[in-house]
Protein backbone atom coordinates (compact mmCIF):
# COMPACT_ATOMS: atom_id res chain seq x y z
CA UNK A 1 0.00 0.00 0.00
CA UNK A 2 1.26 3.51 -0.84
CA UNK A 3 2.75 5.37 2.14
CA UNK A 4 0.45 8.35 1.57
CA UNK A 5 -2.63 6.10 1.73
CA UNK A 6 -1.31 4.54 4.93
CA UNK A 7 -0.88 8.02 6.46
CA UNK A 8 -4.43 9.04 5.52
CA UNK A 9 -5.87 5.83 6.98
CA UNK A 10 -3.79 6.30 10.12
CA UNK A 11 -5.03 9.87 10.58
CA UNK A 12 -8.64 8.77 10.27
CA UNK A 13 -8.19 5.90 12.73
CA UNK A 14 -6.41 8.08 15.27
CA UNK A 15 -9.05 10.77 14.98
CA UNK A 16 -11.83 8.27 15.62
CA UNK A 17 -9.92 6.84 18.56
CA UNK A 18 -9.19 10.28 19.99
CA UNK A 19 -5.40 9.88 19.99
CA UNK A 20 -4.61 13.07 18.09
CA UNK A 21 -5.24 16.38 19.88
CA UNK A 22 -8.11 18.28 18.34
CA UNK A 23 -8.83 21.95 18.17
CA UNK A 24 -12.32 22.87 17.06
CA UNK A 25 -12.38 24.85 13.85
CA UNK A 26 -14.30 28.11 13.78
CA UNK A 27 -16.91 26.59 11.46
CA UNK A 28 -17.82 22.97 10.96
CA UNK A 29 -15.30 22.98 8.13
CA UNK A 30 -12.55 25.51 7.38
CA UNK A 31 -10.86 25.79 4.04
CA UNK A 32 -7.32 27.00 3.46
CA UNK A 33 -4.79 26.69 0.67
CA UNK A 34 -1.02 26.22 0.80
CA UNK A 35 1.24 26.75 -2.22
CA UNK A 36 4.36 24.59 -2.28
CA UNK A 37 6.48 23.70 -5.32
CA UNK A 38 6.95 21.16 -8.09
CA UNK A 39 4.87 18.02 -7.61
CA UNK A 40 8.07 16.00 -7.03
CA UNK A 41 9.62 18.55 -4.67
CA UNK A 42 10.22 18.18 -0.95
CA UNK A 43 8.20 21.38 -0.47
CA UNK A 44 5.15 19.74 -2.01
CA UNK A 45 5.51 16.67 0.20
CA UNK A 46 5.82 18.91 3.27
CA UNK A 47 2.55 20.56 2.23
CA UNK A 48 0.91 17.16 1.81
CA UNK A 49 2.15 16.13 5.27
CA UNK A 50 0.57 19.23 6.82
CA UNK A 51 -2.66 18.48 4.97
CA UNK A 52 -2.70 14.91 6.31
CA UNK A 53 -2.33 16.28 9.83
CA UNK A 54 -4.89 19.11 9.85
CA UNK A 55 -7.68 17.27 8.03
CA UNK A 56 -8.40 15.55 11.36
CA UNK A 57 -9.60 18.90 12.78
CA UNK A 58 -11.98 19.67 9.93
CA UNK A 59 -9.47 21.99 8.33
CA UNK A 60 -9.45 21.31 4.61
CA UNK A 61 -6.09 22.34 3.22
CA UNK A 62 -5.78 22.46 -0.55
CA UNK A 63 -2.15 21.82 -1.57
CA UNK A 64 -1.14 23.70 -4.72
CA UNK A 65 1.90 23.07 -6.88
CA UNK A 66 3.92 26.01 -8.17
CA UNK A 67 7.08 27.09 -9.92
CA UNK A 68 8.72 27.88 -6.57
CA UNK A 69 9.33 30.49 -3.88
CA UNK A 70 9.08 33.62 -6.03
CA UNK A 71 5.67 32.55 -7.27
CA UNK A 72 4.68 31.47 -3.77
CA UNK A 73 5.34 34.73 -1.97
CA UNK A 74 3.42 36.72 -4.55
CA UNK A 75 0.59 34.15 -4.60
CA UNK A 76 0.17 34.38 -0.82
CA UNK A 77 0.10 38.17 -1.18
CA UNK A 78 -2.46 38.46 -3.97
CA UNK A 79 -3.92 35.14 -5.19
CA UNK A 80 -7.27 34.09 -3.67
CA UNK A 81 -7.15 30.75 -1.90
CA UNK A 82 -3.39 30.77 -1.27
CA UNK A 83 -3.39 31.58 2.44
CA UNK A 84 -0.10 29.83 3.25
CA UNK A 85 3.09 29.19 1.31
CA UNK A 86 6.59 27.75 1.54
CA UNK A 87 9.23 30.38 0.75
CA UNK A 88 13.03 30.39 0.82
CA UNK A 89 14.62 32.78 3.31
CA UNK A 90 16.78 34.40 0.61
CA UNK A 91 13.63 35.27 -1.35
CA UNK A 92 12.18 36.86 1.77
CA UNK A 93 15.42 38.79 2.29
CA UNK A 94 15.36 39.98 -1.32
CA UNK A 95 11.79 41.25 -0.99
CA UNK A 96 12.62 43.04 2.27
CA UNK A 97 15.83 44.71 1.13
CA UNK A 98 15.42 45.57 -2.55
CA UNK A 99 13.71 48.94 -2.89
CA UNK A 100 13.70 49.24 -6.70
CA UNK A 101 9.99 48.37 -6.89
CA UNK A 102 7.49 49.88 -4.40
CA UNK A 103 5.29 46.80 -4.79
CA UNK A 104 7.89 44.75 -2.92
CA UNK A 105 7.39 46.89 0.18
CA UNK A 106 3.65 46.22 0.04
CA UNK A 107 4.37 42.48 -0.15
CA UNK A 108 6.87 42.68 2.73
CA UNK A 109 4.32 44.50 4.88
CA UNK A 110 1.66 41.84 4.40
CA UNK A 111 3.65 38.59 4.48
CA UNK A 112 4.39 37.14 7.93
CA UNK A 113 6.23 33.97 8.85
CA UNK A 114 4.45 31.16 10.64
CA UNK A 115 7.39 28.82 11.33
CA UNK A 116 10.93 28.16 10.14
CA UNK A 117 10.84 24.62 8.80
CA UNK A 118 13.84 22.95 7.17
CA UNK A 119 17.03 23.58 5.24
CA UNK A 120 16.86 23.39 1.47
CA UNK A 121 20.21 22.25 0.12
CA UNK A 122 21.54 23.63 -3.16
CA UNK A 123 21.87 20.66 -5.49
CA UNK A 124 23.88 21.24 -8.66
CA UNK A 125 23.62 18.12 -10.79
CA UNK A 126 26.17 18.01 -13.58
CA UNK A 127 28.07 15.93 -16.06
CA UNK A 128 31.10 13.95 -14.92
CA UNK A 129 33.66 16.42 -16.30
CA UNK A 130 32.32 19.24 -14.10
CA UNK A 131 34.13 18.96 -10.77
CA UNK A 132 33.53 22.31 -9.05
CA UNK A 133 31.62 25.56 -9.35
CA UNK A 134 34.24 27.28 -11.49
CA UNK A 135 33.88 24.54 -14.10
CA UNK A 136 30.45 26.00 -14.89
CA UNK A 137 32.13 28.94 -16.65
CA UNK A 138 31.01 29.01 -20.28
CA UNK A 139 28.63 26.09 -19.68
CA UNK A 140 24.89 25.74 -20.22
CA UNK A 141 23.11 25.63 -16.86
CA UNK A 142 19.39 25.33 -16.05
CA UNK A 143 18.59 27.48 -13.02
CA UNK A 144 14.84 27.01 -12.56
CA UNK A 145 11.86 29.06 -13.62
CA UNK A 146 12.15 32.83 -13.13
CA UNK A 147 9.40 32.42 -10.52
CA UNK A 148 11.44 29.86 -8.54
CA UNK A 149 13.68 30.38 -5.55
CA UNK A 150 16.37 28.39 -7.37
CA UNK A 151 16.54 31.10 -10.03
CA UNK A 152 17.36 33.82 -7.49
CA UNK A 153 19.76 31.58 -5.52
CA UNK A 154 21.60 30.53 -8.69
CA UNK A 155 22.02 34.11 -9.87
CA UNK A 156 23.33 35.12 -6.43
CA UNK A 157 25.85 32.30 -5.99
CA UNK A 158 27.19 32.68 -9.53
CA UNK A 159 27.57 36.42 -8.99
CA UNK A 160 29.38 35.93 -5.67
CA UNK A 161 31.71 33.25 -7.06
CA UNK A 162 32.35 35.11 -10.32
CA UNK A 163 31.03 32.20 -12.38
CA UNK A 164 29.86 33.13 -15.88
CA UNK A 165 27.86 30.35 -17.55
CA UNK A 166 27.44 30.65 -21.31
CA UNK A 167 23.69 30.19 -20.85
CA UNK A 168 21.43 30.30 -17.81
CA UNK A 169 18.17 28.68 -18.83
CA UNK A 170 15.02 29.60 -16.89
CA UNK A 171 13.28 26.24 -17.19
CA UNK A 172 11.62 23.88 -14.71
CA UNK A 173 13.14 20.78 -13.15
CA UNK A 174 11.34 18.30 -15.40
CA UNK A 175 12.47 20.05 -18.58
CA UNK A 176 15.97 20.56 -17.17
CA UNK A 177 16.36 16.87 -16.32
CA UNK A 178 15.31 15.90 -19.85
CA UNK A 179 17.75 18.43 -21.32
CA UNK A 180 20.61 17.19 -19.13
CA UNK A 181 19.98 13.60 -20.20
CA UNK A 182 19.81 14.69 -23.84
CA UNK A 183 23.13 16.50 -23.53
CA UNK A 184 21.72 19.91 -24.44
CA UNK A 185 22.76 21.40 -21.07
CA UNK A 186 25.73 20.70 -18.80
CA UNK A 187 24.20 21.12 -15.33
CA UNK A 188 21.01 21.99 -13.50
CA UNK A 189 20.41 23.73 -10.17
CA UNK A 190 17.76 22.59 -7.70
CA UNK A 191 17.16 24.15 -4.28
CA UNK A 192 15.27 21.62 -2.19
CA UNK A 193 15.58 19.62 0.99
CA UNK A 194 17.15 16.20 0.59
CA UNK A 195 16.12 13.60 -0.33
CA UNK A 196 14.51 15.12 -3.42
CA UNK A 197 12.13 12.67 -5.09
CA UNK A 198 13.06 13.66 -8.64
CA UNK A 199 16.77 13.08 -8.01
CA UNK A 200 16.09 9.77 -6.30
CA UNK A 201 13.84 8.39 -9.04
CA UNK A 202 14.98 9.99 -12.29
CA UNK A 203 18.78 9.72 -12.05
CA UNK A 204 20.60 6.41 -12.49
CA UNK A 205 24.30 5.56 -12.08
CA UNK A 206 24.49 4.93 -15.82
CA UNK A 207 23.66 8.60 -16.48
CA UNK A 208 27.11 9.58 -15.24
CA UNK A 209 25.85 12.63 -13.33
CA UNK A 210 27.02 13.76 -9.92
CA UNK A 211 26.44 16.55 -7.40
CA UNK A 212 28.89 19.43 -7.69
CA UNK A 213 30.23 20.69 -4.34
CA UNK A 214 29.90 24.32 -3.26
CA UNK A 215 32.77 25.31 -0.97
CA UNK A 216 33.37 28.92 -2.01
CA UNK A 217 34.07 31.07 1.09
CA UNK A 218 32.21 34.06 -0.31
CA UNK A 219 29.06 32.02 -0.85
CA UNK A 220 29.33 30.53 2.64
CA UNK A 221 29.39 34.04 4.06
CA UNK A 222 25.77 34.37 2.90
CA UNK A 223 24.53 30.76 2.90
CA UNK A 224 25.25 28.30 5.73
CA UNK A 225 27.43 25.30 4.94
CA UNK A 226 25.60 22.02 4.59
CA UNK A 227 26.34 18.45 3.57
CA UNK A 228 24.38 15.92 1.56
CA UNK A 229 25.38 12.56 3.08
CA UNK A 230 26.62 9.68 0.96
CA UNK A 231 23.87 7.37 -0.29
CA UNK A 232 21.19 10.04 0.03
CA UNK A 233 20.59 9.06 -3.60
CA UNK A 234 21.23 5.59 -5.07
CA UNK A 235 23.87 6.98 -7.44
CA UNK A 236 25.71 9.14 -4.83
CA UNK A 237 28.69 7.31 -3.31
CA UNK A 238 30.28 10.09 -1.22
CA UNK A 239 29.33 13.06 0.96
CA UNK A 240 28.85 16.30 -0.96
CA UNK A 241 29.57 19.65 0.69
CA UNK A 242 27.19 22.40 -0.32
CA UNK A 243 25.21 25.29 1.17
CA UNK A 244 21.56 25.64 2.12
CA UNK A 245 18.76 28.12 2.60
CA UNK A 246 15.91 27.93 5.11
CA UNK A 247 12.38 27.12 3.97
CA UNK A 248 9.76 29.03 5.93
CA UNK A 249 6.03 28.62 6.20
CA UNK A 250 4.50 32.06 5.58
CA UNK A 251 0.99 33.50 5.64
CA UNK A 252 -0.87 36.59 4.54
CA UNK A 253 -1.54 38.97 7.43
CA UNK A 254 -5.22 38.12 7.88
CA UNK A 255 -6.87 39.72 10.90
CA UNK A 256 -10.31 38.11 10.71
CA UNK A 257 -11.72 34.65 10.00
CA UNK A 258 -8.55 33.05 8.67
CA UNK A 259 -6.52 34.32 11.62
CA UNK A 260 -7.72 31.67 14.05
CA UNK A 261 -7.72 28.93 11.43
CA UNK A 262 -4.08 29.55 10.55
CA UNK A 263 -3.29 29.75 14.25
CA UNK A 264 -5.00 26.39 14.64
CA UNK A 265 -2.82 24.90 11.87
CA UNK A 266 0.30 26.27 13.56
CA UNK A 267 -0.74 24.76 16.90
CA UNK A 268 -1.40 21.37 15.30
CA UNK A 269 2.06 21.37 13.69
CA UNK A 270 3.71 22.32 16.97
CA UNK A 271 1.85 19.72 19.01
CA UNK A 272 2.29 16.91 16.48
CA UNK A 273 5.90 17.27 15.40
CA UNK A 274 6.66 13.73 16.50
CA UNK A 275 3.89 12.41 14.26
CA UNK A 276 5.19 14.47 11.32
CA UNK A 277 8.72 13.22 11.96
CA UNK A 278 7.56 9.62 11.96
CA UNK A 279 5.10 9.64 9.05
CA UNK A 280 6.21 12.64 6.97
CA UNK A 281 9.16 13.54 4.81
CA UNK A 282 12.56 12.91 6.47
CA UNK A 283 13.17 16.66 6.62
CA UNK A 284 10.68 16.93 9.47
CA UNK A 285 13.30 15.29 11.69
CA UNK A 286 15.46 18.42 11.46
CA UNK A 287 12.68 20.98 12.02
CA UNK A 288 13.21 23.38 14.93
CA UNK A 289 10.19 25.66 15.24
CA UNK A 290 12.00 27.88 17.75
CA UNK A 291 14.83 28.81 15.36
CA UNK A 292 15.02 32.62 15.14
CA UNK A 293 14.01 34.41 11.95
CA UNK A 294 15.59 37.83 11.61
CA UNK A 295 14.13 40.76 9.72
CA UNK A 296 10.54 39.53 9.57
CA UNK A 297 7.60 39.47 11.97
CA UNK A 298 5.96 36.24 13.03
CA UNK A 299 2.27 36.17 12.21
CA UNK A 300 0.53 37.57 15.33
CA UNK A 301 -2.34 35.11 14.95
CA UNK A 302 0.16 32.27 15.35
CA UNK A 303 1.77 33.67 18.48
CA UNK A 304 -1.58 34.63 19.99
CA UNK A 305 -3.30 31.35 19.16
CA UNK A 306 -0.48 29.02 20.18
CA UNK A 307 0.19 30.84 23.45
CA UNK A 308 -3.54 30.93 24.26
CA UNK A 309 -3.84 27.21 23.51
CA UNK A 310 -0.91 26.39 25.76
CA UNK A 311 -2.43 28.38 28.46
CA UNK A 312 -5.84 26.88 28.20
CA UNK A 313 1.42 15.72 -10.10
CA UNK A 314 0.84 18.49 -12.40
CA UNK A 315 3.38 20.84 -13.89
CA UNK A 316 2.95 24.59 -13.70
CA UNK A 317 1.69 26.42 -16.77
CA UNK A 318 4.49 27.33 -19.18
CA UNK A 319 3.05 30.84 -19.46
CA UNK A 320 4.78 33.22 -17.09
CA UNK A 321 2.36 35.36 -15.09
CA UNK A 322 3.05 38.93 -13.88
CA UNK A 323 5.09 38.94 -10.67
CA UNK A 324 6.84 42.03 -9.28
CA UNK A 325 9.30 39.91 -7.29
CA UNK A 326 10.46 38.13 -10.45
CA UNK A 327 10.61 41.49 -12.26
CA UNK A 328 12.78 42.95 -9.50
CA UNK A 329 15.17 39.99 -9.65
CA UNK A 330 15.53 40.50 -13.40
CA UNK A 331 16.19 44.22 -12.86
CA UNK A 332 18.93 43.56 -10.30
CA UNK A 333 20.79 41.11 -12.53
CA UNK A 334 20.16 42.88 -15.85
CA UNK A 335 23.50 43.64 -17.58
Amino acid sequence: MDKRVIVMVWVTMMALAGFLPAVAAEDEQDFLGIITGDVKSTAHQIGMDINALVMRSNIHLAVFTSRGSVENIYAVYQRPGNHLGLVQSDVLAFVAKVDSDPRLKLIADKIKWVYPLYNQEIHILGKGEIHNLSDLDDKRVAIGYAESGAYLTSRLIFEIAGVRPRQMLAIGDSQAMAALKAGSIDAMVMVDGFPVERLALEVAPADGFHLIPITHDGIRAFYPASRIPADTYPWQAADVDTVSVMALLVAYDFRNHHCNTIGNVAWLIKENLDWLRFYGHPKWKSVDLSEPVSGWEQYPCVTNFTSATVEAETESSPVRKPNPVADAIEAVFRP
